[in-house]
């Protein structure tokens, strides 16, 4: 079972306990923060973030500090029964934050004022039935949903107003094999793929004018056992990183659970084969990867586990081959929580989503070498589902 639909299960039974449910990738305007190409900026702007509470059937803002990345809570959306935002997506051009609510099968549409507080807009937007993620494609265009089925899974697609933001169905669903959670674009917008963890598998499509066609050779293999799940992008879209949470390691590694895959991407027509050496994992015992992310730079991969003992494995990348190498003194035992892993706009800070809050801390492009930031874990009120910066 999924991540998400134990989450579903137990927000069903929410009478009888907490109602939780987690997260492993974060979307903004459609281009993910998994993955970064460019050069460190040194941006300091002040800024408004935004984090699902799908226990509490609402969406936190957060007031962001570019100077010293740190956080000041604001108010959150009022509290709604069967609620359950879980995924989100901030459009900038014109001001929208998308949530999806996994329970009642819809988007939410929320206007964001100058004070980054939300409003809600036009009702709700039926999506497929048990949704897990949404997406925005990085022309801003189109916004993308994978969902579940009783045999099956799919993606649809939703064209985005030009004007008023207003989501209409584009097309019919694309079936994308079993249990499809987590999407991510190429920057180039032209390739997306999908996990699907309950068969440890990765499904692509090439993507042109709204259109989801199925990459050749799809789906393959991330690792038998291994419930792919989080994905990152790398090397100029050349490369496609996939986290193995449940992955059993050969020798001599066979004392660590979990694992990362690697996939080159065909420029013309989006195919995965695997990178020479793949999959790549942590060299001493811990909990297996869910979140994954790069840093700005595009040098070094992070991979985040729950807990806080050897809980964050960070690689380099090797160009041009794309193989991954342990920095010094990975993984690092760090409070973590594995929910989802994201940087500021600004590449100076990084985020970890746990059931406490925000796990904050600055890094070293150079080692990778994790420094938490002063106040952190910030407080989100309960546990977060997902998060996104606006821009």
């Amino acid at each position: 079972m999924s991540f998400l639909r134990a989450a579903r299960a137990a927000r069903i039974g929410q009478s009888n306990g907490p109602r939780i449910l987690v997260a492993v990738f974060v979307v903004l305007a459609g281009l993910s923060l998994s993955c970064g190409n460019s050069s460190q900026s040194t941006l300091t702007s002040n800024r408004d973030a935004y984090v699902t509470l799908p226990g509490w059937g609402s969406v936190l803002l957060l007031h962001f500090n570019g100077t010293t990345g740190t956080f000041i809570t604001g108010p959150q959306t009022p509290q709604q029964q069967d609620f359950t935002p879980t995924s989100l997506a901030f459009l900038p051009s014109k001001n929208i934050l998308y949530t999806l609510n996994a329970f009642d099968a819809t988007i939410s549409i929320f206007n964001v004022a100058g004070d980054g507080t939300l409003t809600l807009g036009a009702s709700p937007i039926p999506v497929g039935s048990s949704p897990n993620v949404i997406v925005i494609d990085p022309s801003g265009k189109y916004l993308l949903v994978t969902s579940n089925y009783s045999n099956g899974g799919d993606v649809s697609v939703f064209s985005i107003d030009p004007n008023t933001g207003a989501l209409s169905p584009f097309g019919s669903p694309v079936p994308a094999n079993t249990n499809p959670t987590e999407i991510l674009f190429t920057h180039s917008g032209k390739f997306v793929y999908v996990t699907n963890p309950e068969i440890g598998m990765v499904t692509g499509f090439s993507f042109t004018d709204g259109v989801l066609t199925l990459v050749p050779g799809t789906p393959v293999s991330s690792g038998e056992g291994g419930g792919a799940l989080g994905l990152a992008v790398g090397g100029r879209d050349q490369f496609l990183y996939v986290t193995n949470p449940s992955a059993t390691n050969p020798p001599p590694n066979e004392s660590t659970t979990g694992n990362i895959s690697g996939f080159n991407i065909d420029p013309t027509t989006g195919a995965l084969t695997p990178i020479i050496g793949s999959p790549f994992t942590s060299t001493v015992g811990g909990a297996g990867p869910t979140s994954i992310t790069l840093d700005p730079t595009g040098r070094l991969l992070y991979a985040v586990t729950p807990g806080s003992t050897l809980s964050i494995w960070c690689f380099q990348i090797t160009y041009p081959n794309g193989q991954l190498v342990l920095v010094t003194n990975s993984p690092f035992s760090v409070p973590a929580g594995g929910l989802f892993a994201v940087f500021d706009p600004s590449g100076r800070f990084f985020y970890i989503g746990s059931p406490i809050g925000l796990q904050g801390y600055t890094y070293n492009p150079s080692t990778g070498v994790l420094t938490a930031i002063p106040g952190s874990p910030f407080t989100t009120l309960t546990v977060p589902g997902k998060m996104v910066f606006s821009q």
